[in-house]
């Protein structure tokens, strides 16, 4: 494997608070130094990084792969080449596969199927076997397998004893728990956010209260419990409020959000007439819990951004609203879509330093894995961005197997021009490598 030098690039690494010009060396799959007026090696491969950015690998720590069982929706090698072209180095898959990943075996097959893949694959484990909230997976064999959290993903964990054991036991193997919040019975049969919009047309609402009723139930637990409790895909108002208060109270509750909830609402269901690009769970709410949703990303009550990206077939989605699944698929447009936000400045104080710190170090803090950082004697997981570039989402070109997007065609600024994972480059120019 021959060094790599990186010149001249503007270096942003949160984990070290470092953001100077700088160049970056890579031997042996490993950073070497990052410092100004480095000298290339015999035969190093150089990258003129004048006007770029050189950031951390980026992680995305909510990905579904559909790997196992549903391969025509994705696959590992499809998935993690979306990944790359996205800008991430690393992804954490979902469970709820075909079968679930509910056992150490499962566990191993993804590890297994990601080796050399374009991206490091973090399997995490289901949270109750069959993701059927009925009894606790064997979470301490997945976690020696490989695991990196556990969650029931895509169905709320109903009962409140069982969410009570899985983060007592969690605690003892020091592994979070991934709560998806959703009240079953408030939500049940729900299509979108519950609201003015739902109600004009005609489709079956999903309150902002299933979110926030078993989120505050599931804080009250942790109180008692203890461990580590991450919330996915946080999307109300008072969802931010209850994390808010926790996090005041001294409860070491982490969290997460997409760019969907944070950039459209549930008027969109209804402008775009009833596309099912729009239907994703929890639903697209109101420019309210919109803004709300940034000001917690901006005060630092939410931890990080992840994609959620949830792929499907155009034949699946390609029916009605009320039948077709509920997901985006986003590992590919989530770096442009924030970095727009970062350039356009429509969002106060949000910056790109923020930006890249709750998509590498926040993640790889919250899991407790290995990058988010450009340290010397780190894996060489880098990711190189063009603040400038011009960016047309077109899911035709998509590495992923799906195609559900509802941002097709939007005009971004900013980009990922190198994805590079230990040393190697998987990604250049919005092309993966192999």
């Amino acid at each position: 494997m021959k060094p790599i030098l990186i010149t001249g690039g503007r270096v942003i690494d949160p984990s070290q608070n470092f953001d100077e010009t700088a160049d970056l060396l890579i031997k042996d799959g490993i950073i070497e130094k990052v410092e100004k007026g480095i000298k290339p090696p015999s035969g190093a491969e150089v990258i003129d990084a004048d006007g770029l950015v050189v950031t951390p690998g980026l992680i995305d720590i909510h990905v579904h792969l559909r790997d196992p069982g549903q391969e025509y929706k994705e696959d590992i090698k499809s998935g993690t080449r979306a990944a790359a072209a996205g800008g991430f180095t690393a992804v954490a898959a979902m469970a709820n596969t075909s079968p679930v990943g509910d056992d150490p075996s499962m566990i191993r097959y993804v590890l297994d199927a990601a080796a050399g893949a374009s991206a490091r694959v973090y399997p995490i484990g289901a949270l109750t076997k069959g993701l059927e909230g009925k009894e606790m997976a064997e979470l301490g064999r997945m976690k020696k397998a490989g695991a990196v959290a556990f969650s029931d993903d895509g169905k709320p964990v109903s009962s409140g004893t069982m969410m009570r054991n899985a983060l007592q036991y969690s605690s003892g193997i020091s592994a979070p728990v991934i709560a998806h919040e959703e009240e079953p019975t408030l939500a049940a049969g729900g299509m979108m956010h519950e609201g003015s919009v739902s109600s004009l047309l005609g489709l079956k609402g999903m309150p902002a209260a299933a979110e926030e009723a078993m989120l505050a139930r599931d804080l009250m637990i942790f109180k008692i419990t203890g461990g580590r409790l991450h919330i996915a895909h946080v999307s109300t108002a008072g969802s931010v409020e209850l994390l808010r208060r926790a996090r005041a109270e001294g409860l070491p509750v982490t969290s997460e959000v997409t760019p969907h909830h944070l950039l459209i609402t549930d008027r969109l269901v209804k402008n775009s007439g009833y596309s099912t690009s729009t239907k994703v769970n929890p639903p697209l709410r109101t420019e309210q819990d919109r803004q709300a949703l940034w000001e917690g990303l901006l005060d630092g009550t939410i931890d990080a951004i992840a994609s959620d990206h949830a792929p499907h077939h155009t034949d699946d989605k390609d029916m009605e609203y009320d039948f077709a699944p509920f997901g985006i698929a986003g590992l590919e447009t989530t770096l442009p879509l924030m970095l727009d936000e970062v350039k356009s400045g429509r969002v106060k104080n949000f910056t790109l330093p923020m930006l890249i710190e709750k998509l590498s170090s926040a993640p790889a803090r919250i899991f407790n894995l290995p990058g988010g950082t450009l340290q010397a004697g780190s894996p060489a997981d880098l990711t190189i961005i063009d603040p400038e570039r011009t960016f047309i989402i077109n899911p035709d070109t998509w590495q992923s197997k799906s195609r559900n997007t509802p941002f097709g065609g939007r005009r971004l600024m900013g980009a990922p021009v190198y994805t590079i994972l230990g040393g190697k480059i998987t990604m250049e120019e919005g092309v993966p490598t192999e």
